[in-house]
């Protein structure tokens, strides 16, 4: 509780009113903001990152009462935390990122929790198959993590595993699986361009508009 009131009282003391209305309009007004511009907000916890590292323990109780927090910044707080835990995280945490992914969801988290839990499977496997199946949930947001956990990861993505996964997310009307559809081509795109062109010729009957648009842009 400690470090979760430091935090609290960081931010406090860096809100800003009119940047927090601006913010909260940018996420069409669906979370609460202090209103701390990324630069500041970072600093705020920057000593309490470095602790963490040193002590080599996910706090989870602490990543639990941030995430809880109605103001964004809290679950910005907890992104950063993961990433500067990432090479400490386990198949066994995964739990715990999941319950993330389904509560207060939107893009601007989704899009930072899908690569955290992707990296897990540099070190455990078993992480291809829990994307596999989370790419048929009933939740779009896991399907969307699944669909995406690969980004970045240039000539070491799997492709036969990518390709299953968007397959089971063709005929979604779902704008943001279908923009993640072309966003993982479009990134791949751009180590394998080729793959990615047989890939539509493959597909596109069954791919929507906007996927074949966002994969094509650097083709």
């Amino acid at each position: 509780m400690e470090k979760y009131n430091d935090i609290k009282e960081r931010f406090k003391q860096l809100s800003d009113e009119e940047n927090a209305v601006k913010m909260a309009a940018y996420m069409r007004n669906q979370f609460r903001f202090y209103g701390i511009p990324a630069p500041k907000r970072k600093a705020a916890y920057k000593h309490l990152l470095s602790s963490a590292k040193k002590n080599k323990v996910i706090d989870w109780e602490l990543l639990d009462q941030c995430w809880a927090n109605d103001h964004r910044e809290f679950q910005y707080f907890v992104m950063d935390y993961l990433v500067a835990m990432q090479k400490f995280l386990t198949y066994d945490d995964v739990g715990h990122i999941e319950k993330y992914i389904r509560t207060k969801p939107w893009w601007d988290t989704i899009d930072g929790l899908d690569r955290i839990i992707g990296n897990i499977a540099f070190s455990d496997s078993r992480i291809n198959d829990l994307m596999l199946r989370w790419s048929t949930d009933e939740n779009f947001w896991i399907r969307r993590v699944a669909i995406d956990h690969q980004l970045l990861r240039k000539e070491k993505t799997d492709t036969e595993l990518l390709e299953r996964i968007l397959i089971n997310n063709f005929g979604s009307t779902e704008f943001f699986i279908n923009k993640a559809i072309g966003w993982s081509l479009r990134d791949y795109s751009k180590t394998n361009p080729q793959w990615v062109r047989d890939f539509i010729g493959r597909h596109r009957d069954r791919m929507s508009k906007l996927s074949i648009s966002e994969a094509s842009k650097y083709l």
